[in-house]
């Protein structure tokens, strides 16, 4: 029987599970990564791929016009209220995505917001006040943006999860049809690499409860500042958590999700570094856009490993010490989409 999606939310329950039940049944899953071969640049679009295949469009050139073209071909399914899941990073971030870029792209789409959510760690985005403020201090201030936890939190459910059944997100979440999900694809401390999947698993959940959940907290307050690092989950558990945090957006959109990542600036450390992040080493190589999450970060990260190895090396390093990989096995137990896809260039 189908039900609303207001319906399936009940589900969930409004109210917060303890967080240590909710890391039971740890599990495992196999860590075998069988990637989509490394296409670079190339248009394959008339390449013939074995079994089913995902469509990921690219373009090499970063800029309003293109970002905008590629999401005419991704956004059939997307309508009413909008919601582009955006990291609008810490302040002066040297990296986060060029403003008037994303100034262009959300006025172009119809009833739209940036949605955010307050941060786990302590600083310039803690506190709904001190967000408030950091967005204003990056130039985040041309159209509305939603703190979706302003207000509390809503437990979504997980199908299937490896290890999170629910996972508690930004209330205001549910008050749109649909997302758009605009990320900056680059380095990442704990996770390798943040790409789509990192944007919604980490992006959506809630400062309070989410966060701690996917980072593998067994309490839900907030960890002395002198050990959290040594008490979050590392590697393996950490991409499996992130991915069922992931789900749990899918999975309450729908096919009224799409994806795009902008590959730019690819420090390897996320916008949440703000000034302290490392210049990248890694040329720009372009935009991607698809209907799948798991298609769309498998191409990014096969981009990223055809470049030569000098221009590689830092953000591939980064990746692989972290078992960042890993984010894509997750995905693919998870049924989350399809690591074979088909890149195809719109230039």
């Amino acid at each position: 029987m189908a039900i609303s999606r207001r319906d399936f939310v009940k589900l969930a329950g409004a109210t917060a599970v303890g967080v240590g039940a909710a890391l039971s049944g740890l599990g495992s899953i196999n860590r075998t990564l069988a990637q989509a071969p490394v296409v670079g640049s190339a248009d394959v679009s008339k390449t013939k791929v074995m079994g089913s295949s995902a469509k990921v469009y690219f373009t090499k050139q970063i800029g309003s016009k293109n970002l905008i073209r590629l999401y005419d071909k991704i956004n059939e399914s997307i309508y009413g209220k909008i919601a582009i899941k955006l990291h609008t990073g810490e302040q002066h971030g040297p990296n986060i995505l060029p403003r008037d870029m994303v100034k262009d792209f959300q006025a172009y789409i119809p009833d739209s917001t940036i949605i955010e959510t307050n941060t786990m760690y302590t600083g310039d985005r803690d506190t709904t006040e001190k967000h408030r403020k950091t967005l204003e201090v990056n130039g985040w201030t041309f159209c509305p943006v939603d703190i979706l936890d302003e207000e509390g939190a809503i437990m979504l459910p997980v199908k299937n999860a490896l290890h999170l059944p629910e996972v508690s997100m930004g209330g205001h979440i549910v008050n749109y049809d649909s997302m758009v999900v605009l990320t900056h694809f680059k380095g990442h401390a704990s996770g390798g690499f943040g790409g789509s999947l990192k944007n919604i698993a980490i992006g959506c959940a809630d400062g309070i409860v989410g966060k701690r959940m996917v980072h593998g907290f067994n309490k839900s307050t907030a960890p002395e500042p002198t050990d959290w690092r040594d008490s979050m989950a590392k590697k393996d558990l950490f991409m499996e958590n992130m991915a069922d945090s992931g789900k749990a957006t899918i999975d309450y959109f729908g096919k009224h999700i799409v994806f795009i990542n902008v590959l730019r600036r690819m420090s390897v450390d996320c916008d949440c570094a703000g000034i302290r992040a490392a210049e990248p080493k890694i040329p720009d190589i372009g935009i991607l856009a698809s209907t799948d999450i798991l298609a769309i970060d498998q191409a990014s990260v096969d981009l990223v490993y055809a470049k030569p190895e000098n221009e590689k090396h830092d953000l591939v390093e980064r990746i692989e010490s972290r078992h960042g990989l890993h984010q894509l096995a997750a995905m693919r137990k998870l049924k989350m989409g399809n690591a074979q896809y088909e890149l195809i260039s719109i230039d």
